[in-house]
């Protein structure tokens, strides 16, 4: 085989490299106006029914690594259900289109994670719909940089720990009134809980918090047979960036340029290790980690 055969062929060699055309959007954002479009489909990934006849709810399924996952659940056998803002349906629409092309069942549904009310309806909406639930991703998330902590609002901050770490615990809270032996919680944590993040004060709070309760609540859970992990991703090229209050066009453009591999990571090059913690074939003796994957940037231990 070739030199130019094999990096076609291996993952990762051709991923779509800084600089990107520049570029903005409005909060929340939309992936259908990104440019390069999010690779999600992991065409390389080979499924193997690790997730046969199980239940998922992930949220803001509808984009990114949300999007991405909810793909490969449903490629490995799960029912899916994803949670996302109305005003990212024509996105939840393209998620649903895609499950329902490889075979899956998607069911979408929008709302408001920063309600309590939406978060314990959501839940219980998913059991209606299927009879159970045994996996949940705690996925979405807001961000808006700041360049001084002076220009972090009240609001802001409320927004922030509401959307990233209040409904972690208030989904967690609800799905274990629903969740057997055996189910799997898996939050979508961030390099930045690791080591912090100049311009995003409110934002690596809340995903420090997110890698706490994530080792607390699995401790709690373990005479319940009930794991417990988080995804701490580098850089990954979503509408979450794009769509950042605080990005200009010109840094957009340079997104993930600073990582050790040169470029963000695809949500596809994700989706893969949160069917790992989710699948008891897999990481059956794994509970109260998060699990780094940055790129090639690493930390401590």
């Amino acid at each position: 085989m070739s030199k130019q055969m094999q990096a076609r062929n291996t993952p990762g060699r051709n991923e779509p490299k800084p600089p990107f055309p520049k570029q903005h959007q409005e909060g929340p954002g939309l992936e259908s106006k990104l440019d390069p479009r999010p690779r999600y489909k992991a065409e390389a990934y080979r499924p193997a029914g690790k997730l046969k006849d199980k239940v998922a709810l992930v949220t803001g399924g509808d984009s990114g690594i949300g999007r991405a996952v909810a793909l490969l659940y449903a490629r490995e056998g799960a029912k899916v259900a994803i949670s996302y803002l109305p005003e990212e349906q024509s996105d939840a629409d393209e998620t649903v289109k895609a499950i329902e092309g490889a075979g899956g069942t998607c069911v979408p549904i929008a709302g408001d994670l920063t309600d309590a009310a939406f978060c314990d309806q959501l839940v219980e909406q998913v059991v209606q719909q299927f009879g159970k639930l045994d996996i949940l991703v705690a996925n979405a998330g807001h961000q808006n940089r700041k360049k001084t902590l002076e220009e972090v609002t009240d609001e802001e901050f409320d927004r922030t720990f509401k959307t990233n770490i209040y409904s972690y615990f208030r989904l967690s809270r609800a799905a274990l009134r629903h969740m057997q032996p055996g189910s799997a919680i898996i939050a979508t944590s961030s390099e930045t809980g690791l080591f912090g993040s100049r311009y995003l004060p409110d934002y690596s709070a809340t995903k420090g918090a997110i890698n706490a309760f994530t080792k607390t609540l699995a401790m709690n859970l373990l005479d319940k047979h009930i794991r417990v992990n988080a995804v701490a991703p580098g850089p990954v090229w979503t509408p979450l960036n794009a769509s950042d209050a605080g990005e200009t066009p010109d840094k957009v453009a340079k997104f993930g340029s600073d990582s050790p591999m040169g470029r963000p990571a695809q949500p596809e090059e994700l989706a893969p290790s949160y069917v790992f913690l989710a699948s008891n074939a897999d990481s059956s003796y794994i509970s109260g980690i998060v699990l780094q994957v940055m790129g090639g940037e690493t930390t401590g231990g």
